[in-house]
């Protein structure tokens, strides 16, 4: 296999997760003037846009992945491409907030289908030594994505309606999904690693073995709760950005866009870059990255929700957003090297099963219930001292990641023995 084809594949995958979150943040930068065309609260665009995306997203995860660590995983990631851009699309036909939450609920199912088997295939596609950069390559879809969603989002919502962004999202997505299949090959299993193609391993070894690996769970959290922050204020910050600073729907797209989208892609690339080379010394350079990373991005985070300079605000959502994204592709190439190849697809899904229903779950609706309930005390500012408030949880996220760097060596020494044991019963 070409160096070209991994790098071809890993492209297009690429491009896959983009769709993924072009779909899913483009409710974000539509949300008000959903919110005054369907008389919404803050509430419910915190339930929307979170919580009941989550729930359907990560329970269909569970599934989708022990499919795929048994399947072709290729088709899988096709095939769900296909859906949740049809029911992007159906969004835009939407006339209440019920059939709203009902399309909203399908792309979920639809997206559930595509992180965990293409994190397997890529980590078949590259070695150990370049997973960190190249799941990090991969996760700078989401930025690619927030770029796209809100510039691309904003504008057409501003110039066209908000029914027609629904529309011009989704249906490339059914397109690009014929693309995927004509061109990816599904690659062999565990063709980088050590005994090469792994047993297929069921769903309840799968859970013994993460049990054994304390390491897991806690970057699995110090992961969900970054991405409560990240989540709960990054899907409010457009509508804090023209509440507070009088920016219009296509300025707050622009600049978010850009920003969030280039900062964030930039940050997540330097988190897996620096992970690899640093971690051949020292492997807990895998979790010692996102957890400096997230103290780092708290100080100029805090300064964009405080300032009173539009300007200075929209500049430190610069190294705001390159800090704060270092965390996800050094994290998950961490989860991967705990396990099995049989089980990468299966243990993706449970990372962001914990960190969606946390992350994206309770991040937006947390914001949007305090947004609420502090509207009699601060008013016009309500929305901004629930994100401060929200801000603050990032610390809770940096704890669990440093309980992670405590066990980290010990749990990739057992994953090791436990590997070497199956080469020897087979």
């Amino acid at each position: 296999m070409s160096t070209r084809y991994r790098w071809t594949v890993l492209v297009m995958l690429t491009l896959v997760y983009t769709f993924n979150f072009i779909d899913r943040q483009i409710l974000v930068i539509l949300q008000e003037p959903i919110k005054a065309e369907l008389g919404l609260s803050d509430a419910q665009l915190g339930l929307l846009t979170g919580f009941s995306f989550a729930l359907v997203y990560v329970t269909a995860g569970i599934p989708i992945a022990w499919l795929a660590d048994r399947s072709n995983r290729r088709n899988i990631v096709a095939a769900s491409l296909a859906f949740w851009s049809l029911m992007t699309a159906l969004s835009g036909l939407v006339q209440n907030y019920g059939q709203l939450l009902a399309a909203r609920i399908g792309v979920g199912v639809g997206e559930a289908g595509g992180s965990p088997p293409s994190h397997s295939m890529i980590s078949d596609y590259f070695p150990l030594s370049h997973r960190g950069t190249a799941l990090s390559f991969y996760s700078m879809g989401i930025y690619i994505g927030v770029l796209f969603g809100f510039a691309a989002g904003g504008w057409i919502a501003e110039n066209f309606g908000w029914r027609n962004a629904f529309f011009a999202i989704g249906i490339p997505g059914i397109l690009y999904a014929l693309a995927v299949i004509w061109i990816i090959k599904e690659p062999p299993r565990g063709q980088y690693d050590i005994g090469g193609t792994p047993p297929k391993a069921s769903m309840t070894e799968t859970i013994r073995c993460l049990r054994s690996r304390p390491t897991f769970w806690w970057i699995s959290v110090g992961c969900a709760f970054t991405a409560f922050v990240s989540y709960g204020n990054g899907n409010f910050m457009p509508s804090f950005l023209m509440r507070n600073h009088g920016l219009s729907l296509a300025e707050v797209g622009a600049i978010l866009g850009l920003i969030s989208g280039l900062s964030g892609a930039a940050g997540t690339l330097l988190g897996g870059f620096l992970s690899d080379r640093l971690g051949v010394r020292d492997i807990r350079w895998y979790v010692w990255i996102p957890m400096l990373g997230g103290l780092s991005a708290m100080a100029p985070a805090y300064y964009t929700l405080l300032g009173s300079n539009t300007n200075l605000i929209i500049a430190a959502m610069i190294p705001s957003q390159i800090l704060g994204a270092l965390y996800l592709g050094p994290c998950i190439a961490t989860c991967h090297n705990l396990v099995s190849p049989g089980m990468r697809a299966m243990a993706s899904a449970i990372l962001f099963f914990v960190l969606n229903i946390i992350g994206l779950g309770l991040g937006p609706l947390t914001v949007g219930i305090l947004s609420d309930q502090f509207a009699g005390r601060f008013g016009d500012n309500n929305l901004r001292y629930a994100m401060v408030s929200t801000l603050t949880i990032s610390l809770v996220g940096v704890f669990f990641l440093w309980m992670g760097v405590r066990s980290l060596r010990r749990d990739l020494n057992a994953n090791q023995s436990a590997v070497a044991e199956a080469q020897t019963a087979s």
